[in-house]
């Protein structure tokens, strides 16, 4: 079992930057692909980023591709999500999540967070 504790999410400017993170606690945290999805409100929950268990190989959707960088330390059993330059398509809740294996798809996933509102105002 791994549990997954996402903080720092809240309201912010449109242009401006937050960075989340998520804890891990549990079975081996080096061991696990995480990754951030997001939810707006009436959409689908979306993959985000996705960082590999050693942190050598990092992937984003289109959408924040240049914008959000995914960073991992094995060492405290976190993970990040420096998210800059939001726009108000930002808003969502965002989830951290972790999984054996790189692979994205929601029903891949082994365990979410209970996730953190991100609210960017125009």
């Amino acid at each position: 079992q791994v549990q997954l504790v996402e903080s720092g999410g809240g309201l912010v400017q449109a242009g401006g930057s937050l960075r989340l993170s998520c804890a891990a606690s549990g079975r081996t945290f080096s061991n696990y692909a995480m990754g951030w999805f997001r939810q707006a409100p009436g959409k689908e929950r979306e993959f985000v980023a996705a960082i590999n268990s050693s942190g050598a190989r990092t992937d984003y959707a289109n959408s924040v591709k240049g914008r959000f960088t995914i960073s991992r330390d094995n060492a405290k059993n976190m993970v990040y999500l420096q998210m800059n330059v939001l726009k108000s398509e930002d808003t969502a809740v965002y989830y951290c999540a972790a999984t054996r294996f790189y692979e994205w798809a929601k029903d891949a996933i082994q365990y979410w967070g209970k996730g953190t509102l991100v609210t960017v105002s125009s």
